[in-house]
C-alpha cells in the first residue's frame, strides 16, 4: 500500500460514516455505570425509528468526564442537529436522545462542551479518544491513523525521525521526565542486532488511569507510535505490558493488532517497504514494582519482576541482554502527531522546560473527576478550582500528585504551574499523572499512612532499605495515628525517610517516603497534635 492508497482508504472510511452519530461511551469506568444496556437502548430506538439510513450508535472510549458517566454524545454534520454531550444517562432515558433527531424533546441530563472541565482542555493523545470505535480499525484509518508511520518510513531516516522527536521536547511521561530524543538516540547509536521497543502500560498509581483509557479508546495510536519508535531504533520486536487488570485494554489491543496485520500496518514488509516489526502483548500480574523498567524487563523474560541495579541501563542492555527502548502508554501517544505535524509545532505548546500537553486523572474531593489533558505550565488552580469545580464542602486543603512517588502540595501553591522543575521544587512530582485532591476534612497524616502502606504491600522484598523500612515507617505513622507516637518517634521516621530514599535498590524505596516528607514539611502541625509527652527519651531535635 502507498501513500494514495493510504489516503484513499482513509478517505473511504470517512465517507462510509452516517451523517448522525451517536457516541456512547463504553470504556471500563462507563461500563461499570451500564453503559452498555445504554448503548442497546440507544440502537433499538433507532431501529424502531427507522434512522439507521443515516443514524449510527458508536461504542467509543472515554470521553473524560467519567464522573457524569454514562456518557453520550450526540455528534452531527447535519446543520439540522445540534451536537450535545449527555451525562449520566440511564437506559431508560436513552431513547428520548433518538427523539431529538426528529424535534422530540429528552430528559436525559444535558451537557455542554463549553463546561469548564472542557474548555480548557487541549486534546493530543486524546484527540479520538471518545470518537472512534476502538474495535474498528476503518474508524481511526478515516481519522489518519498510520499516516505518520508511512511518512516516517518513506520520506524520513531513521535518524531524522529521533532528531524530529528530540527536537520536539518531548519527556517520558511515565513519571521521570526523561527527555525522549536522548533515549531514542541512546539505543539508535547500539551496534545494528536485535533490539526490542517496550511500551510500559503497568500502570498501578492509587487513583491513576490514564494509560488504561488511551489503551481501551485508541489502541492504534500506541501502535503506530511504537513502529515509528521501531524504525527509528533498529527494532523489529515490540511488546505492551498490560496489567492483568485491564482486560478490557487487553481485549481492544489483542484486537487491534490483529486488524493491524491485516491491512498490513504490522508485521513484515510494512506498507512494501523493508521494515518489519511484530508487537505481542505480555500481561503483568499486578505488581506496583514492575512499573520500574529494569522489573518490567525480568517480568517479560517470564522472571519474578524484581528491579536489579544500573547501570547497564536498558537502553545498552535490557530484554535478553539486547538494547531496549522502554517508553511508557502516554509517551509513544504522544509520536504520530509530532511525525505528522512536526517537532516545531509540538515545542510550541506547554514551557521552556516541558513540552505539549500531560493527561491527569482528577479523582478525590473534587466535585468534576475525570482525565483531563492540558497543556504543560497550567496551574494547579485552574485544574482544581475551574476545570474540577473545587470541592462540594469546605475548603481545597491539598493536592497530591505523582503517586505513592510524588508528595502533598498545599494549597498556598495552587498558583503554581503544572511542569517538571516546578513540581519537584515543592517536593513532588509529576509522575504518570494522577491527581487525587483532598479537603480540610482530610487528615494528611492518614493520607502518608496510606501511601505508606500501599508501599510496603508492593515492595518486591529484594533490598533491605525498601523492604523493612517501609514496614518501620507504616508502624510510626500507625503510633502516630492512633495517639501513641512520642517526639522520638517523629525523629526516627524523619531519619529513617532519609535512609530509604538513599539506599533503595529501585525507584520505588526511593520515593516511597516523599508523601511522608511533603506532609512533614507542609503540615507540621498536624504531626505535631498527634504527639504523646515523652516520658522515657530526650526529644530529638525535629527540622
Amino acid at each position: 500500500m502507498d501513500g494514495h492508497e493510504l489516503l484513499d482508504l482513509a478517505e473511504q472510511c470517512a465517507q462510509a460514516k452516517k451523517p448522525i452519530r451517536v457516541h456512547c461511551c463504553t470504556s471500563t469506568g462507563c461500563q461499570a455505570a451500564r453503559s452498555l444496556e445504554v448503548k442497546k437502548a440507544l440502537e433499538k430506538r433507532v431501529q424502531d425509528c427507522q434512522l439507521a439510513d443515516r443514524v449510527e450508535v458508536v461504542g467509543v472510549g472515554c470521553m473524560g468526564f467519567c464522573g457524569q458517566g454514562p456518557m453520550v454524545e450526540l455528534d452531527s454534520t447535519d446543520p439540522q442537529v445540534t451536537t450535545t454531550h449527555y451525562e449520566k444517562v440511564t437506559p431508560e432515558q436513552a431513547p428520548s436522545i433518538i427523539d431529538t433527531i426528529q424535534g422530540g424533546q429528552t430528559d436525559a441530563l444535558q451537557g455542554n462542551s463549553q463546561h469548564p472541565f472542557f474548555a480548557k482542555q487541549l486534546l493530543i493523545v486524546r484527540n479520538h479518544s471518545g470518537k472512534v470505535d476502538p474495535e474498528r480499525i476503518e474508524e481511526s484509518i478515516a481519522l489518519g491513523a498510520y499516516q505518520a508511520l508511512h511518512h516516517a518510513l518513506f520520506e524520513l531516516t531513521p535518524e531524522a525521525v529521533v532528531q524530529e522527536i528530540s527536537k520536539s521536547g518531548l519527556r517520558g511521561r511515565g513519571g521521570a521526565g526523561y527527555p525522549t530524543g536522548l533515549k531514542w538516540a541512546t539505543v539508535a547509536k547500539m551496534p545494528p542486532g536485535q533490539k526490542y521497543v517496550i511500551c510500559n502500560g503497568d500502570e498501578g498509581d492509587p487513583g491513576a488511569f490514564m494509560d488504561r483509557s488511551v489503551l481501551e479508546s485508541d489502541p492504534h495510536r500506541i501502535l503506530e507510535g511504537m513502529a515509528i519508535a521501531g524504525y527509528a531504533v533498529g527494532a523489529d520486536q515490540g511488546f505492551i505490558y498490560v496489567r492483568a487488570e485491564y482486560p478490557l485494554a487487553i481485549h481492544r489491543l489483542q484486537k487491534a493488532i490483529q486488524q493491524a496485520k491485516q491491512k498490513g500496518f504490522l508485521g513484515s514488509q510494512i506498507f512494501g517497504s523493508g521494515f518489519d516489526f511484530k508487537v505481542d502483548i505480555r500481561v503483568g500480574a499486578g505488581a506496583f514494582v514492575c512499573g520500574e523498567e529494569t522489573a518490567l524487563i525480568a517480568s517479560v523474560e517470564g522472571k519474578r519482576g524484581t528491579p536489579r541495579p544500573r547501570p547497564p541501563y536498558p537502553a545498552i542492555s535490557g530484554l535478553w541482554q539486547a538494547p531496549t527502548l522502554i517508553n511508557n502508554v502516554e509517551t509513544f501517544a504522544n509520536i504520530a502527531p509530532i511525525i505528522r505535524k512536526g517537532a516545531d509545532w509540538f515545542a510550541g505548546i506547554g514551557t521552556e522546560t516541558s513540552k505539549g500537553t500531560k493527561i491527569f486523572s482528577l479523582t478525590g474531593k473534587v466535585c468534576n473527576t475525570g482525565l483531563i489533558e492540558v497543556p504543560m505550565g497550567i496551574s494547579l488552580r485552574t485544574i482544581v478550582e475551574e476545570m474540577g469545580g473545587g470541592v462540594s464542602e469546605g475548603q481545597v486543603k491539598a493536592v497530591q500528585t505523582g503517586g505513592p512517588s510524588g508528595g502533598c502540595i498545599p494549597s498556598s501553591y495552587l498558583d503554581t504551574p503544572v511542569d517538571y522543575e516546578s513540581l519537584a521544587a515543592l517536593g513532588s512530582m509529576m509522575g504518570s499523572g494522577g491527581m487525587v485532591v483532598m479537603d480540610d476534612k482530610t487528615s494528611m497524616v492518614e493520607v502518608a499512612r496510606f501511601y505508606m502502606e500501599f508501599c510496603r504491600s508492593e515492595s518486591c522484598g529484594r533490598c533491605v532499605p525498601c523492604r523493612t523500612g517501609t514496614v518501620q515507617l507504616h508502624d510510626l505513622l500507625t503510633k502516630l495515628v492512633e495517639g501513641r507516637g512520642t517526639a522520638f518517634d517523629l525523629a526516627q521516621m524523619e531519619s529513617l525517610c532519609q535512609v530509604v530514599r538513599h539506599t533503595s535498590l529501585c525507584g520505588l524505596g526511593m520515593s516511597a517516603p516523599n508523601p511522608i516528607v511533603s506532609t512533614l514539611r507542609y503540615f507540621p502541625e498536624e504531626y505535631q497534635a498527634l504527639l504523646q509527652p515523652d516520658r522515657w527519651r530526650i526529644p530529638a531535635t525535629v527540622s
